[in-house]
């Protein structure tokens, strides 16, 4: 996601009322240090009526880089916080750290006390893969970084492998046998991959956690997260009964907008059948289940769609078509959440009037995309203005791009493929010239129909370049995303690819600039040195 995304992100969040925004991993890139550091100004500042403010959180490993390049980036908002991890499983020490427990220990209070030499004092300290590890050794270190300072420990079980009495257990247990633990929050972070995240999650609260770290449709690394959505909503219905009580501070009706921007933006699409969130969540098939909905929406719904932010199609007051007019789009746009500038809304009106011009009804779907498309843009420096296209089984696919470049020069070319998108890329290609690989892509239909919107989404990587650190240590490649939306296939392809396009050549040029400035620094510091 691009740092305008993220920032968009971080205010969904914020009207949420999430307690902690992880923003990022600061020291993986220039960008992601910007990103989050923008956002520990922008939305870490941002004080509710009822003095509401995110503590906005940086992720380090347990290396003092990483733990001041985090500092410098959060440290802007009001409620700061670095959060810094280690291995502590016998597998993770031995095959992956090569260390000994002894020094996985004196690293960890280490790195805990320069977090808190730099003033920071909110700190959030993960024995990675605790849900593997020796429960005696966990007592041991997390009772060290609590006297080094730490004032939150996450438990995480890193690879899904508990099964949830386990987990609590292991919580309970943590309460019980670590000294220092009464003073200090404790926090769960539970992964997927036995589809076990979200109970895990809730054995872990009712064994006394206080803070779960979750994501917007559970999205995460292999299998996922925990689902923000299925904890926050369950603690809303089942709290009062089965967990003593307990509440969290998400108003839920901003649930459905924020799901729909992280799908959106992220392109990982959200199952239909997805808990809270799923396009098949709140519909009814079935001739028993319809009758029964007609009688009683209790009988087969444990929640109304309305209280995590949706409306049932079938009772939208407005209905968009090719005669709707500003008006009656921006009415519709602000109930779905969105606010926007005039110059934001003409963008998104001229869209939606060529689509209602095709389409006899424009749906909550359509805008939804069309929004998707516009709002994750990157900065525009290249523009497509027209495609056109031959294709069919009589010739070859030929494709013709008129686009407009960062000089404001208009650039027509045309290109040969094995299909019509093959042909337009290959035509995109000749005009921009800047060497990549595609990584993915990916079409499908917002809605049902002859008629129905297609959204692409594609990958690109540089062919050279284009490399970062991850949270893990490993250089990895990295690739741009581009969203494009259009009811002809072609075109929104060839957005999409445009779209990834202008992130890469936004992303080459600031690690161009990166390097003639560090070029400058090192030549400035040698005529420093011969000076003296």
């Amino acid at each position: 996601m691009t740092s305008e995304e993220k920032v968009q992100i971080a205010l969904q969040l914020h009207a949420l009322g999430v307690d902690v925004i992880e923003a990022g991993f600061p020291i993986a890139s220039p960008d992601d240090f910007a990103a989050v550091k923008r956002i520990a100004v922008e939305v870490g500042n941002i004080v509710d009526e009822d003095g509401y403010v995110p503590v906005i959180c940086g992720l380090s490993r347990a290396r003092k880089p990483d733990i001041e390049r985090a500092w410098d980036a959060v440290k802007f908002a009001k409620r700061p916080r670095v959060h810094t991890f280690i291995a502590t499983s016998e597998i993770h020490m031995k095959d992956k750290l090569r260390m000994t427990p002894d020094q996985v220990v004196a690293t960890a209070v280490e790195c805990v006390s320069f977090a808190k030499s730099l003033g920071c004092t909110d700190i959030e300290f993960s024995p990675e893969d605790a849900g593997r590890s020796e429960p005696a050794f966990l007592y041991r270190i997390l009772e060290a970084v609590i006297k080094a300072g730490a004032t939150t420990l996450n438990i995480p079980d890193t690879t899904g492998w508990c099964m949830p009495p386990e987990f609590g257990k292991l919580i309970a247990d943590i309460r019980t046998n670590t000294p220092g633990a009464e003073d200090v929050i404790l926090s769960v972070h539970c992964q997927n991959d036995l589809g076990l995240s979200t109970a895990n999650s809730l054995a872990g609260v009712h064994a006394g956690a206080r803070q779960v770290e979750c994501t917007i449709n559970g999205i995460g690394e292999r299998a996922g997260n925990a689902s923000l959505e299925e904890v926050v909503m369950s603690l809303y219905l089942r709290g009062e009964s089965h967990f003593g009580g307990l509440y969290t501070g998400i108003r839920p009706v901003h649930i459905a907008h924020g799901s729909k921007m992280v799908e959106e933006f992220s392109g990982l699409l959200v199952q239909p059948h997805k808990a809270i969130v799923g396009k098949n969540a709140f519909l009814h098939e079935s001739g028993i289940h319809q009758d029964g909905m007609l009688k009683s929406s209790n009988t087969y719904e444990i929640m109304s769609p309305e209280t995590i932010g949706l409306t049932r199609e079938s009772e939208a007051g407005i209905r968009l078509g090719k005669l709707s007019g500003r008006n009656a789009l921006a009415a519709k746009l602000e109930e779905l959440g969105f606010k926007l500038d005039q110059n934001e809304l003409q963008a998104i009106f001229n869209r939606f009037k060529i689509l209602a011009e095709k389409k006899k009804e424009v749906t909550e779907e359509d805008l939804l995309a069309l929004i998707g498309d516009e709002m994750s843009s990157p900065r525009t420096i290249w523009e497509v203005l027209d495609v056109q296209v031959v294709c069919g089984t009589m010739g070859m696919p030929t494709a013709t791009i008129k686009m407009r470049g960062p000089d404001g020069m208009i650039r027509l070319q045309s290109a040969i493929g094995t299909g019509p998108v093959d042909a337009a890329y290959k035509a995109v290609d000749m005009i921009v010239c800047v060497p990549n690989q595609l990584v993915d892509y990916n079409i499908s239909s917002v809605t049902d129909g002859i008629d129905a919107l297609a959204t692409t989404r594609v990958s690109i990587r540089p062919k050279e370049n284009g490399t970062l650190e991850n949270a893990q240590g490993r250089r990895a490649q990295r690739n741009f995303g581009g969203n494009g939306a259009d009811s002809d296939i072609v075109v929104a392809s060839v957005r999409a690819y445009v779209s990834a396009l202008n992130k890469l050549i936004t992303y080459l040029r600031v690690q161009q600039e990166t390097a003639e400035e560090l070029a400058l620094e090192s030549e400035s510091g040698s005529m420093e040195s011969v000076g003296r």
